[in-house]
């Protein structure tokens, strides 16, 4: 399974995400899932919907566990973690998960994006 995680501000929209997306998709596989704090999954749904794909909401506790390279002050702030799009990438994509692509934060700054394969995916690339 190849997700995207991501975090975002309460403005974000569509366009956001979609931008996002597309500079932290570049060059890796096509993204079988996304995946988005539970309490902010709706939007997530609407792009998930749009492409075909499943949402996975990630819940508080999940958000926190995995370690992220990105060390954002906002995001250790607001939600324990070092980057909110990483670590839905990570959890969503399950135990021994691997980061493709760091975070991609859109053009207006609004949403960031990080890919992560699962460990089963790992095993057979």
């Amino acid at each position: 399974m190849i997700v995207a995680g991501f975090g975002f501000r309460g403005a974000a929209n569509l366009a956001a995400l979609r931008a996002a997306l597309a500079r932290a998709q570049a060059g890796h596989p096509l993204v079988t899932a996304l995946a988005a704090p539970d309490d902010k999954l709706a939007l997530v749904a609407a792009l998930a919907e749009a492409m075909a794909v499943p949402a996975i909401a990630v819940s508080p506790d999940a958000v926190q566990a995995p370690r992220t390279p990105t060390q954002s002050i906002a995001s250790l702030s607001a939600r324990a973690t070092g980057s909110v799009a990483e670590a839905c990438a990570l959890a969503a994509a399950g135990p021994g998960a691997q980061l493709l692509a760091p975070r991609h934060i859109s053009p207006d700054r609004m949403a960031t994006c990080a890919i992560a394969r699962s460990g089963a995916e790992g095993l057979e690339a």
